[in-house]
């Protein structure tokens, strides 16, 4: 027999999906509700085990689908288990279902119920992270809010991924790696990014904030090592799963980046290692496909060593350009806000 709660997980995840997979112009922020079309009524009757008619209109409204991956996110939901101690598989992954995008999803989706994984969401939901909601007395109990874990593969599905760079832990609230929301002070390290972008680039105009989208929707795979961290301290869920996870994420982008909107095989990617903890973390992926540049971490500490006059983003779009042609190159120099994606800090607020 369904549950509200199936019913009311189903619902959730496939508003959620709806709005995950629109063409990247200007997307609405995750928060925003959205009415169930004709396909998201169809993967609710698929989850609920009422398929019927709703298959048939889900095949229809599937041809005409933006996503350029085939995987039915449907098929995921209504195979999660719902019976037994709460929290169940269902509850424990609802987040992944409702804001990783399908083309990551696809691939991901049996390391999501590996032993490991569910264990890792135990743990976050003890810490505060429970589903998609993340605030207790309305106050964050883990960084990044529950919508933006994943947002990194929301901005950059795995076929348009051009540059990875890899960070650690998630700065402040925001799920990629390096960037902040408007409003919160700029990190010394992305300082000393955008040092090194103005030496390389010198009519770049400075921003004065530290919001990296852009770069994410353009092909820029920002990926903390750690997806959450509690608030302000650093570390703080290392060894706990996350590395596994993402070590499967970038042996994902070894094999199937660069493949472009038309599915062709891509030719590889460029990987911006910064630190001996980045450069582990990328050790294994084929060098013959990648080019994979390799530095001292932007920190204060270690940007004189070899971080500065690096030229990687130079380096990055000259690749770019040479395997897949003029115009393939990242613009680093352009980094817009989207104050309705990202909302504005304002006395440690969202607004």
């Amino acid at each position: 027999m369904t549950t509200k709660r199936q019913l009311g997980l189903a619902e959730a995840f496939l508003n959620a999906q709806q709005r995950v997979t629109t063409p990247p112009a200007k997307r609405p922020r995750l928060s925003a509700a959205a009415p169930l079309s004709t396909s998201a009524t169809a993967a609710v009757a698929v989850a609920t085990g009422q398929a019927g008619e709703a298959g048939a209109a889900e095949t229809t409204a599937s041809t005409s689908s933006t996503p350029s991956t085939s995987f039915p996110p449907s098929s995921l939901l209504s195979s999660l288990s719902s019976t037994g101690s709460s929290p169940t598989e269902s509850d424990l992954l609802a987040l992944e279902c409702s804001t990783l995008h399908p083309s990551w999803l696809e691939h991901l989706r049996d390391e999501i119920r590996k032993p490991y994984f569910l264990d890792l969401k135990r743990f976050l939901w003890k810490e505060g992270l429970k589903g998609e909601k993340d605030c207790e007395g309305g106050k964050l109990k883990v960084f990044p809010p529950a919508r933006d874990v994943y947002a990194w593969s929301r901005y950059t599905p795995l076929q348009d991924v051009k540059v990875v760079i890899l960070g650690q832990d998630p700065y402040h609230d925001d799920g990629l790696c390096f960037s902040v929301r408007p409003g919160v002070k700029i990190p010394p390290s992305l300082r000393n990014i955008y040092k090194e972008i103005k030496e390389e680039y010198p009519a770049f105009d400075v921003p004065k904030h530290g919001n990296l989208i852009s770069w994410a929707r353009s092909g820029v795979l920002l990926l903390n090592t750690s997806l959450t961290v509690s608030p302000h301290k650093a570390g703080s869920h290392s060894n706990r799963g996350w590395e596994d996870f993402t070590d499967k994420v970038i042996e994902l982008v070894d094999k199937h980046a660069g493949a472009g909107e038309n599915g062709e095989k891509g030719k590889g990617v460029v990987v911006l290692a910064w630190g001996a903890w980045a450069a582990k973390r990328v050790a294994k992926m084929d060098k013959k496909k990648h080019l994979i540049l390799t530095s001292a971490h932007p920190s204060p500490l270690s940007a004189r060593r070899g971080f500065f006059g690096n030229s990687h983003f130079r380096k990055a779009n000259e690749w770019l350009q040479q395997k897949y042609g003029p115009g393939a190159g990242i613009e680093w120099t352009k980094l817009e806000i989207e104050v309705e994606e990202t909302g504005v800090v304002k006395d440690g607020e969202v607004v």
